[in-house]
């Protein structure tokens, strides 16, 4: 059954196209994923399949009789409960209702007035319903954001079981390669359509990409031989068709499209270096403004390359405790000490701190000064065009004021990072160039974030707050933690396998800190060998120094090629200089680490 067909759709902005002459066509049981990068239109096309907003050209058939639910960015909920507004005209029951809300979070917040909630919750909330509402045709638009894993997993098992049409826009790369068999590409004003899921949309992306090389190829010879044609002179030309001339001069003028965004995404600053002490934390416990406890006595400090993932349920006190560490917010108890090298970025997850009704290229002069030309370079390797330095923040997209919020915190030089889920709203190209920038970044990152991907990418080491009041550290990252969740394994269980801090150690309670000498970082933890590591637990350990070892190795690489290159400078010489030295210790451990894990790992078999 075919529940809407488009047919040569073109929608604009006051400066340029998004898309034209895009030709769709949605049947029951089609799973489309929709990607592009920001500004493509991806929200407006989910608005035109839906029936909201109407092309400026082109035409809409909707199927006959066919409901349409969305999740869409601009949703308001109708005043009254949480509950009265997610069954606010429907017919679904009560109980269905509620365990909707309960999948997604919002269980505990029934009774709650829909006006008095944050915007994560609203969001939550506006998911629920759309899930919840008769429909032949379901849109979502970013439906993962300020979802907890549990939630992602959740959301993932219900749309594979609908058995409608589904479209969707989403940053999470785990549930496209699940949910979707198709997938809609926007780019540069036109739509590519390709078969399958995630992975296969790369492979075709990557097949396009080769295929339109090899063409301009061709192009370019041709047109060389053409041209060299025409400049054998007007007698030479006179004895050719002139339809022959009119082809060559059109082959040379010929120009092969241009790429979506001119170069790669400029994230490199100069970052200060870190001494000794970066960010610590001693006992520091936090309780919620309706008295709920959310963590207690956390101890630990961050080394200078750290990379720490938070994670826990929605609710659970992540964001709290960033803004501990980030001393905007006191903590019930405890101390935070910080470093007197320590210059922190903060991502936050909901507060941008931008003006809307500034122009882009005012927010990134800032109030003291008139913008000029280092500011628009600065904003064109930010894949800002000149179009949208003008432009006020508010008619941007949800990921073109992520990445200028980004932008914005990278250019102050802070050594520090600290990311409240700094994936939604940006699209996988963006979010891509960050993961690659992270990976080699010198400063230490901490980040809450529920995307797995990215995680699996990025993070190192795993805190994972219970929602209980309990915080425990897991050496080798998200995916050691989802091991032993899968494995049915208690939180006590997992503490006692490998939850010690790279930078902490805890006794009882309170847990007692000890620094980690200097140049021995990162997997002290995982050094000492113990006889009671189950086999899982090797290998887990063994694959996160194996990643440890790579990325030093990497930095050091990167390294010594800078050193060549400032040959002529003293003094970068000397920072490059102590830094490589520092990296070539860290190495020398995590490779020292990686050896007594693989012997462990051999022992372990050979019993």
């Amino acid at each position: 059954m075919i529940l809407v067909d488009v047919a040569d759709v073109t929608m604009t902005r006051p400066d340029r196209d998004l898309f034209r002459e895009v030709s769709l066509t949605v049947s029951t049981g089609d799973r489309l994923g929709l990607v592009g990068i920001n500004g493509t239109g991806k929200s407006t096309l989910l608005r035109v399949l839906a029936g909201k907003l109407e092309p400026e050209y082109g035409q809409v058939v909707p199927g006959r009789e066919v409901r349409v639910s969305m999740l869409d960015q601009e949703d308001d909920l109708p005043s009254g409960t949480v509950l009265d507004a997610v069954t606010s005209g429907l017919s679904t029951e009560i109980w269905e209702a509620e365990a909707v809300l309960t999948r997604l979070g919002m269980g505990d917040h029934l009774e709650r007035r829909a006006d008095t909630l944050s915007g994560g919750e609203t969001k939550r909330v506006a998911l629920a319903k759309a899930l919840l509402a008769p429909s032949d045709l379901l849109i979502l638009d970013e439906p993962t954001n300020h979802l907890d894993l549990d939630g992602i997993t959740w959301l993932e098992d219900h749309l594979a079981s609908y058995r409608g049409g589904l479209v969707l826009v989403t940053h999470d790369r785990h549930v496209l390669d699940r949910v979707t068999t198709r997938m809609i590409e926007l780019d540069r004003g036109h739509a590519h359509v390709h078969e399958g899921g995630y992975a296969h949309y790369l492979k075709a992306k990557a097949d396009r990409d080769v295929a339109a090389a090899a063409a301009e190829s061709i192009r370019s010879n041709l047109a060389r031989t053409e041209l060299a044609w025409l400049r054998r002179g007007a007698k030479a030309r006179s004895s050719k068709p002139k339809y022959r001339v009119a082809a060559a001069k059109a082959l040379v003028a010929q120009r092969r499209e241009g790429p979506a965004r001119p170069a790669d995404l400029h994230l490199e600053f100069p970052t200060p270096r870190l001494g000794d002490v970066i960010v610590e934390l001693h006992g520091v416990s936090a309780v919620a403004p309706d008295g709920r406890e959310l963590f207690r006595k956390i101890d630990f400090l961050l080394d200078p390359r750290e990379r720490l993932g938070i994670v826990g349920p929605n609710g659970a006190g992540k964001t709290t405790l960033l803004n501990i560490m980030a001393r905007s917010l006191k903590p019930t108890s405890g101390e935070v000490v910080w470093g007197t090298t320590v210059k922190v970025g903060y991502y936050r997850q909901l507060d941008s701190g931008l003006d809307p009704k500034a122009r882009v290229r005012e927010v990134v002069a800032g109030p003291h000064r008139k913008p000029d030309w280092t500011d628009a370079r600065l904003l064109e390797s930010f894949w800002f065009d000149k179009d949208a330095q003008w432009a006020q923040v508010h008619t941007l997209s949800g990921g073109e004021r992520r990445r200028l919020q980004l932008m914005t915190i990278l250019a102050a030089k802070p050594n520090v990072l600290l990311l409240d889920e700094p994936t939604n709203d940006l699209d996988l190209e963006t979010l891509r160039a960050l993961e690659d920038f992270l990976e080699d970044w010198p400063g230490a990152v901490v980040v809450v974030s529920h995307d797995r991907a990215f995680l699996n990418r990025v993070v190192a080491d795993a805190l994972v707050i219970d929602g209980a009041g309990t915080a425990l550290r897991w050496p080798g990252g998200l995916g050691a933690w989802f091991d032993q969740r899968e494995r049915g394994s208690s939180a006590a269980g997992g503490a006692s396998s490998g939850s010690e801090s790279s930078a902490t150690s805890r006794t009882g309670s309170g847990g007692a800190t000890k620094r980690v000498p200097k140049g021995d970082t990162r997997k002290h933890d995982q050094a000492p060998v113990s006889k009671q590591r189950s086999s899982s637990t090797v290998a887990r350990l063994l694959r996160a120094a194996e990643k440890d070892v790579a990325r030093l190795d990497k930095t050091k690489r990167r390294l010594e090629a800078q050193l060549v290159d400032a040959r002529n400078d003293h003094d970068e010489l000397v920072r490059l200089g102590e830094e490589l030295s520092e990296v070539s210790q860290q190495l020398e451990v995590g490779e020292q680490v990686w050896m007594e894990l693989a012997d462990e790992q051999d022992q372990l078999r050979s019993d």
